[in-house]
């Protein structure tokens, strides 16, 4: 099976790099992919598939299905949003690719082989920061789902070996302006109160338990060295692989707030500027399906040992369903490293080499998919999994 998708990708691969390639060339932010959107939508319709869009009250998020008769439904997710100033320094365009790639290879295979059951295409937006997913699944976009993937790329193969949970707040402390020099006494310095709030932090890191770490910037320090700060703003992301973590580490972080107001004399405004993406649920038995499957069609998997310190929306989803988040290679072995979210990876995003990688990584899920809807044990097995694992 594995080799017919992968064929067939192949086979249909001019579209493919044409859309990833278009997205990649015209970045949008988070919630202003219109252009995205578009082309993935206007492809589909003019293939006859049914496409919602808006969806769940997202102008940039849509829903595409196929169905063959009565039966489970697995989805595919596609990503497409860029970063502010960067553009796809985090490779959604292939993203979008992969998650479109593998709808087609499963739909394809369904009607060769009259697999009952449905396949959708979630086209998810703003994932950098914004937590689309995170909206999608409040307004119910996993109703009637049995169990959804997706594949991010990066320097290696790799199975979904989790990611932390993680809330990001903004801090502005108010304070009082005064002459720096003249009358400094007449002031409330808010930007020491930031300092301290920063000191503060530094001094839990050695009582920190290792699954968590908090880290921030200080984005408003004031106006000019001779006047005492009025204001003073910070966003820090608070992080923890061990979700129960993030609670206690959030009041630490609150209290550490409070005392940085009492030692200046400052009052403080937070609010929460990045929603909770939740600690991933990664499923054992897909996870050991797309490694197999991968390996079959001649890549080296990475098998990580520790859990991913990083944090997606997509672990959402994980919470509700069944769900993996895999990686694929876009580098060759000859890249010593290749760093999330800079010029480098956005080039290799661009690249041929990462478009071919990206085939293999979407035939993979396209065969999971298929597996999960004409398979019954196997998704016995998947269904079991996400119900044991806490």
């Amino acid at each position: 099976m594995i080799n017919a998708l992968y064929q067939f990708l192949e086979n249909n691969q001019k579209p493919l790099h044409e859309i990833a390639d278009k997205i990649w060339e015209n970045p949008e932010i988070g919630y202003h992919e219109t252009f995205a959107c578009a082309t993935v939508c206007d492809f589909l319709k003019a293939r006859g598939f049914s496409v919602q869009i808006p969806f769940v009250g997202i102008d940039t998020a849509f829903k595409a299905e196929f169905q063959n008769g009565d039966g489970p439904t697995f989805a595919f997710c596609s990503e497409y949003d860029a970063l502010a100033g960067l553009g796809h320094g985090c490779g959604h365009n292939l993203i979008c690719a992969c998650g479109l790639g593998a709808f087609l290879a499963a739909a394809d295979y369904m009607k060769a082989h009259d697999i009952h059951g449905k396949v959708v295409l979630l086209g998810t937006p703003a994932e950098e920061s914004f937590g689309g997913k995170v909206k999608m699944e409040e307004a119910g976009c996993l109703n009637g789902i049995d169990a959804v993937v997706m594949a991010h790329p990066g320097k290696d193969f790799a199975h979904d070996s989790g990611h932390s949970a993680v809330i990001g707040y903004e801090v502005t402390f108010h304070g009082k302006a005064a002459h720096a020099g003249a009358s400094p006494w007449k002031g409330v310095n808010a930007l020491d109160a930031t300092m301290l709030l920063f000191a503060a932090i530094n001094a839990y890191r050695q009582q920190m338990p290792p699954s968590a770490i908090i880290h921030g910037i200080v984005t408003n320090g004031g106006d000019a060295p001779n006047i005492i700060p009025e204001t003073s703003t910070s966003r820090t992301y608070l992080r923890s692989t061990v979700e129960e973590l993030l609670e206690p580490l959030q009041k630490r972080f609150l209290d550490m707030v409070k005392g940085a107001e009492l030692m200046t004399g400052t009052t403080a405004e937070i609010s929460v500027f990045h929603v909770l993406y939740r600690a991933a649920k990664p499923n054992n038995v897909m996870n050991k399906e797309y490694t197999k499957l991968v390996k079959a069609l001649g890549e080296e998997v990475l098998t990580p040992t520790t859990t991913g310190r990083g944090s997606t929306d997509f672990s959402n989803f994980t919470r509700v369903i069944p769900g993996c988040h895999f990686n694929f290679a876009i580098a060759p072995e000859t890249c010593a490293s290749l760093p999330g979210h800079s010029i480098e990876f956005k080039a290799a995003a661009h690249s041929d080499y990462g478009f071919a990688k990206m085939l293999k990584a979407a035939a993979a899920m396209a065969a999971i998919g298929i597996r999960y809807l004409g398979d019954q044990q196997f998704r016995d097995d998947v269904n079991a999994d996400f119900t044991l694992v806490k």
